[in-house]
Parts: C-alpha cells; sequence; structure tokens
C-alpha cells in the first residue's frame, strides 16, 4: 500500500507496531543536529561571524519548521506516515551533509563572512524543510498505534534515545573538534542515510490511522492552547541554552576555540545523560502530564537560572544537568499532554500544531537569546529561567484537557 492509510480503531497496543525504528531514528538525528550546536561558537569565531548572524541561521531552521510541520503532517493523512517520514529524512540527510561540506569549505578558506553567513542560512533553512516532516510524523505515529495511558511512556522512550544522542554527538565533538572543527560534522551528518536505511526497511507498510477530520483542528483551538505554550516555552529555552553556550565558554570562561569546543561539547553530553536520567525515572512514575511539567519545569528553571553563577567549565555542566534533567520530564509530557486533549482523528493535527509551536521556540530563541547575550552573557539564561518557574505554576481557570490532570 503506497496511498492513504485506512481508517482502523487504535488498539491497546497495536499489532506490529514498535517504537524501535522511531527510537533509532531519533538517536541519530540528535547525534547529528547537536554536533553542529556545540561547535557553533567556535565555528563562528574562527569563520568570523558575530553571535547573532549564528542565532540568525538557527531560526531559519526554526521558521522552516514551523511553517511545515503541520504541512507535512496533512501529507501523512493523504500519503501515509511511512512515505512522509522517509521522504522528510531524505531531504534532511542529503542537505545535511551539503551544508558540512560548506562549513568545512568555509572553515579552510578565506571565504567572506558575509558568502559563508548566507549558506548557513539557507544551508538550515533547507534542512528544517525537511526535518520537519520527521518529528511530526513521528509523533503522530505513536499517537496512531499507542493508547492515551501509554503515551507519556513511550514519549519518554523516544526521549531517551534523542537523550543518548545528546550524550554522545556533543562529547564526540568536544573530543574530535580541538583536532578539526569540521571531523565531527562529517561523521554525524552520515547517521540521518544510516537511519534512512533502516526505517525503509523496518516501518510498516501498512498503516492504520483515523481518517482526518473534514472540519480540521485550528491552531488557535482552545484544548492545545496549553501544550502549545508549554511546547513554545521549552524549545524557546532548549534553543537559547544550545546558541550560547559556546560564546559562553568564550567569554565567561575565557577559552580559546578549541577549549570552548571542548567544554560546550562536555555540557552537551552531560545534558544528554541527565535526560536519560529523567527518562528512567520519568517512566517509573505515575503521575500524569501536567504534574510531571510543573515539577521538570521548576527543576530546569533552577537550574538554567544558576548558570548566570558559573565561573567555571564544572559549575557550567552541573547547571546544564540541572536544566536537562527538568526538561527531560517536560519535553514528553507537553507531547502526551496534547495527545491527550484531542480526539483520535485529530492527533495528526495536534503532533504538527506542537510541531509549529517547537518551530517557533527555534525562530526567536536562537535570535533572541544571541541579542541578549551581546548586552550581558548571562541574561539568557536568566530569561529562560524566570519563562520555566512562570510555566511551572500557570494554572488556567478551566482544564478541558483529558490528559491534564491539574494536580
Amino acid at each position: 500500500m503506497t496511498g492513504i492509510a485506512e481508517t482502523a480503531p487504535r488498539a491497546p497496543a497495536a499489532a506490529g507496531f514498535s517504537l524501535k525504528p522511531l527510537m533509532f531514528e531519533t538517536f541519530v538525528c540528535s547525534m547529528a543536529m547537536m554536533a553542529f550546536v556545540a561547535l557553533a561558537g567556535p565555528i563562528a569565531r574562527v569563520i568570523g561571524l558575530a553571535p547573532w548572524q549564528v542565532g540568525a541561521a538557527m531560526t531559519v531552521a526554526g521558521v522552516a519548521w514551523m511553517v511545515m510541520a503541520r504541512i507535512w503532517g496533512a501529507a501523512s493523512d493523504r500519503r501515509g506516515r511511512r512515505n512522509i517520514l522517509l521522504l522528510g529524512l531524505s531531504g534532511f540527510a542529503i542537505v545535511h551533509f551539503l551544508l558540512s561540506l560548506f562549513i568545512d569549505l568555509a572553515l579552510r578558506t578565506a571565504m567572506a563572512p558575509t558568502l559563508a553567513f548566507v549558506g548557513l542560512v539557507l544551508g538550515r533553512g533547507i534542512a528544517g524543510v525537511f526535518y520537519a516532516a520527521v518529528p511530526a510524523t513521528s509523533t503522530a505515529l505513536v499517537a496512531d498505534h499507542v493508547p492515551p495511558q501509554e503515551r507519556g511512556k513511550a514519549m519518554a522512550a523516544i526521549g531517551a534515545s534523542s537523550a543518548a544522542g545528546m550524550v554522545i554527538s556533543p562529547g564526540f565533538a568536544g573530543l574530535v573538534g580541538p583536532i578539526n572543527l569540521s571531523l565531527p560534522l562529517y561523521l554525524t551528518a552520515l547517521l540521518p542515510a544510516v537511519a534512512l536505511v533502516v526505517l525503509w526497511r523496518v516501518l510498516p507498510r501498512h498503516e492504520h490511522h483515523a481518517r482526518a477530520s473534514a472540519d480540521p483542528l485550528r491552531l488557535t483551538d482552545q484544548r492545545l492552547r496549553r501544550p502549545m505554550t508549554l511546547a513554545f516555552i521549552a524549545m524557546f529555552s532548549v534553543a537559547v541554552a544550545q546558541i550560547t553556550v559556546g560564546f559562553f565558554a568564550l567569554d565567561r570562561l575565557h577559552l580559546d576555540p578549541a577549549g570552548a569546543a571542548n567544554a560546550a561539547g562536555i555540557a552537551l553530553a552531560v545534558v544528554g545523560v541527565a535526560l536519560v536520567l529523567a527518562q528512567v525515572v520519568l517512566r517509573q512514575l505515575d503521575w500524569p502530564p501536567m504534574r510531571l511539567i510543573r515539577v521538570g519545569a521548576v527543576i530546569g528553571g533552577i537550574g538554567f537560572a544558576a548558570v548566570t553563577l558559573a565561573t567555571s567549565a564544572p559549575l557550567l555542566w552541573a547547571c546544564y544537568a540541572t536544566a536537562a534533567f527538568g526538561m527531560g520530564w517536560v519535553y514528553p509530557s507537553v507531547s502526551a499532554l496534547a495527545a491527550n486533549s484531542v480526539e483520535a482523528h485529530e492527533q495528526r493535527a495536534a503532533a504538527g500544531s506542537i510541531a509549529a509551536a517547537q518551530g517557533l521556540g527555534i525562530i526567536l530563541g536562537p535570535i533572541i537569546g544571541s541579542f541578549i547575550y551581546t548586552l550581558d552573557n548571562g541574561a539568557p539564561f536568566a530569561l529562560v529561567g524566570v519563562m520555566l518557574l512562570v510555566a511551572a505554576f500557570w494554572r488556567e481557570r478551566s482544564c478541558g484537557d483529558a490528559g491534564c490532570a491539574c494536580g
């Protein structure tokens, strides 16, 4: 079958469905993405780019993600989850590898900073167009096949896979980067192609998901107001932390580009370890999504705010680990909260809406974070700390979300 998947009721545990292919895909894509993040600051200094220019390049990827998420999600209803996921991953693999080639060229030659900036913006933007299909379709697949009471754990499993990629990739980039800044990019750029082969072989060709409603779910649907806002804040916070960590190591810790790459890589690797631990703990808890979000946002907010006091690499790593542990509870819980807030036939649109909110966070996070950083190198961390604490204590008068369980 290559066309539209047939309508079928959601089984308690969909026969033949396995999370393992999605976990592997998430793992390798996380490795590919995080390698660049770990090296962004040192690369920018070598090429001659300002922090705001790196932030702008990441912002373009967020714009593409936000715009395309619901489009890819709708296409997965018409063409099937498998077809759209493979198409998006194919495009991402090709563009990401070409972007690695371009960055290597910029590092090896006396390329004009303006040209390097344009190339980064175009490369990240096109990569974002294709990558938008991956999280939206993967989340929709989980919602298609996993019952509401088990979605939080399923999302946590995928989150743990992403965290594992964060453990390995930044640490690898931090170790190899001082030898050659381009080498980690080349090696990790091959991973999405490996994931493509795996998914092509193992993803089910016969899909069973609820047919989309004739009355599409609107971005302004009140049921998604809380999940979308929380998804935006979470992604905004992480985007700010990612774009500023390399520059923070350069300016606050007074490291050279090679040392900053190492410190940033270890910080992001520590993030991955903390995320894995958070997922392990989460899967042992029987808390509703909203409670996990509240506790996680408090922990994350404290961790990010504490970065303003960091004066050494170990302190920076400790702050990032604390923040990451909290965010490890927020991320999967937001997706579960959204999935539990809508009906079966609205899952695809809900997944696309959450992806769009996350895309907006990626748009504004790097550009605002890098701008504020130029004013004070601790201000971005104070900002996201406050945002997460406000989100933790945000209460609505009424809660119609099936998954809210506001206690």
